[in-house]
């Protein structure tokens, strides 16, 4: 790779950057990038003489590919999966899942419909009076711990003969696979700042300044980013990454309107469980509890260890929605009780997820770059799937620069269309893309409008589903009418937080009539404890701020305050003049801010700016 010095010229400060050449560039390591990587590897390794594999930048050395990762681990990925592995299974067709921790064979399913024992969720008459059949049919029906099993498991939903995975401890594997097999270099610690763009082309990336003060000025010790140019940049940074972002701007993506935090607890269970101890691979879904709106899970992975959590969506648009206290709650609903109560919380994390798959597909391609995984729309809404989709997308990808490599063309927009958007658009990601495109409509409707649509879309393959206007994920958070008895339990709440000195949308629970949470120290701690020992948050000095309030006489009007309230880290607070603070070092970078915001001064766009940053979450078992 070639080195040289860089000039680039701005308003406020010229500055030297170095600048590598490499042949191709990845941005964020994840699943598509992992997929992405392997197809390549396993290629070179299978005929490290193909002339395909020499580099462009480097005559006679192979292909310069590199990998930049804003975590600082790369095994800090955040979430317990069940997946069906379909794409996986044909990457590794003799995987043997033990060779990965914390992974096994899906060995059963369920779903249940949870009651609510504690009377403080905020259901409808429609859900109040089905809940009070159910009740009342209880023996008949075999409700049980306040939960109602379904008959069957819906086949939309069915991961028969997949695997239950911990993100973290996949990438973590698969990133040894890719390193062993040399060639590729992956750098975790290193977020990216920026494209770089030559008029409509992408040439390359930015690395993210260090020596930074919170403001991105320089101070001691700055060191700027590194100018990477590359023939291929590969974007694989999810749906809140920078790069992403940038590109969505400058080619006017369809905008992202529905998302949910996904937030989860790792725990350990007891060597003696008793009766209600369940098998690694087994596998439970939830709705109904704590909130209609809220969906929930539990997998079992070997060892006595389960991933459980909770999704909270944006169109749950009460403006004071929580994660935290509610998957507390969640966890000690009576049917997941028996099984947890005796465990020890050992890892926690949250991450924003994107939820309307194709509705904001960007352009999958351009000239010098492509798109894959969760952030080129990849997610099936339906199954509930992503990891597997955006798995599946990086392998295309992968096939399609080989095919290209082989063919002597160049990545521009024409040839990576033929080859990579032309392999997706046959293959089973599209098909179920297509199919889970209008599944969850409905839930804008209202809950029960939302189950039906997902039963049509099921059901029907995709060809029956409900149409609804969705609106802009601002939107959908409720205001706060002025003198109702809403406002009246937030003034109340308020008052309860200062004086008791806990979070605002902590004591507004309270105020709803949600029971005390009775810590035990070992699996309910408070979520700062979870910081510190589950979540294990860290942030590396010498970065700027990555979260920036546009315009604070916006937040200073606002009085959801919901990116307060969604802020999985409680790294966003309230100040006593009603401004927001930012504490970088608790934030888990779970983006929840970016699309929690009541407030957009562009009219679509969130009055919170979520730039690159380091730091976050590090736990292997997340």
């Amino acid at each position: 790779m070639s080195v040289e010095a860089k000039t680039e010229v701005s308003p406020a400060l010229e500055i030297d950057r170095q600048s590598i050449e490499v042949d191709i560039a990845c941005v964020g390591f994840g699943p598509a990038t992992g997929g992405f990587l392997t197809t390549l590897t396993q290629a070179w390794n299978k005929n490290p003489a193909d002339p395909a594999f020499e580099s462009k930048v480097a005559p006679g050395m192979p292909l310069q590919i590199l990998c930049y990762e804003r975590a600082d681990d790369l095994a800090a990925g955040v979430s317990g999966v069940v997946t069906q592995a379909r794409g996986i299974g044909a990457s590794f067709p003799v995987l043997n899942p033990a060779e990965i921790p914390m992974a096994a064979n899906v060995t059963s399913e369920r779903v249940l419909y949870l009651l609510d024992p504690t009377g403080a969720s905020r259901r409808s008459l429609t859900l109040r009076v089905a809940d009070k059949a159910l009740r009342t049919l209880g023996t008949l029906l075999g409700l049980k711990d306040h939960a109602f099993q379904l008959p069957w498991t819906p086949a939309f939903l069915n991961k028969h003969g997949g695997l239950v995975l911990s993100i973290g401890q996949f990438n973590q594997w698969v990133a040894s696979q890719l390193m062993a097999g040399g060639l590729v270099q992956i750098w975790p610690g290193t977020p990216v700042s920026a494209p770089l763009l030559d008029g409509q082309a992408v040439t390359g990336i930015r690395l993210a300044d260090q020596g930074v003060n919170k403001d991105g000025a320089p101070s001691d010790g700055f060191m700027p980013g590194m100018d990477v140019r590359a023939k291929l940049t590969v974007v694989a940074d999810g749906p809140v990454g920078q790069v992403g972002k940038a590109l969505d701007q400058k080619f006017k993506s369809a905008e992202r309107k529905d998302w949910a935090l996904g937030m989860k607890f790792v725990i350990e269970l007891p060597e003696d469980s008793g009766p209600d101890a369940l098998i690694p691979g087994t596998v439970l879904h939830t709705f109904g509890y704590p909130e209609p709106e809220i969906f929930g899970f539990l997998y079992v992975h070997p060892n006595r260890l389960v991933s459980v959590g909770i999704f909270v969506p944006s169109w749950l648009s009460d403006p004071s929605r929580t994660a935290y206290r509610y998957l507390q709650h969640y966890i000690q609903h009576p049917a997941l009780w028996k099984i947890l109560k005796n465990g020890i919380l050992r890892s926690w994390g949250a991450k924003s997820l994107e939820e309307s798959g194709r509705h904001s597909e960007p352009a999958l391609t351009g000239d010098g770059y492509a798109r894959i995984g969760e952030g080129s729309g990849s997610t099936n809404m339906l199954t509930g799937s992503g990891v597997d989709e955006a798995w599946t997308t990086g392998t295309q990808l992968g096939e399609s620069v080989l095919e290209l490599l082989r063919a002597g063309k160049p990545f521009t927009q024409k040839n990576l269309a033929a080859t990579y958007e032309t392999r997706r658009r046959k293959s089973w990601v599209e098909s179920g893309a297509r199919e889970a495109e209008n599944a969850r409509n409905g839930f804008h409707d209202g809950i029960v409008k939302g189950m039906i649509g997902m039963a049509l879309a099921g059901l029907t393959s995709g060809r029956l589903s409900l149409k609804t206007k969705i609106p802009s994920a601002s939107k959908q958070i409720r205001p706060t009418a002025l003198h109702s008895a809403e406002a009246l339990q937030l003034i109340e709440a308020m008052s309860q937080s200062n004086d008791e000195g806990r979070p605002h949308h902590d004591a507004l629970l309270s105020v709803r009539g949600w029971p005390e949470i009775p810590y035990d120290g070992r699996l309910l701690i408070t979520q700062q404890d979870a910081l510190l020992i589950g979540g294990k948050v860290q942030a590396m000095p010498g970065f700027a701020d990555h979260v920036v309030f546009r315009n604070l006489a916006l937040c200073t009007a606002c009085t959801e305050k919901t990116c307060v309230a969604m802020c999985s880290g409680q790294a966003i607070t309230q100040g006593p003049d009603g401004l927001p603070a930012f504490e970088r070092e608790k934030c888990v970078h779970c983006g929840a801010c970016l699309w929690n915001c009541a407030q957009s001064p562009g009219g679509e766009s969130s009055n919170i700016e979520f730039k690159a940053g380091s730091g976050g979450l590090h736990s292997a078992e997340n």
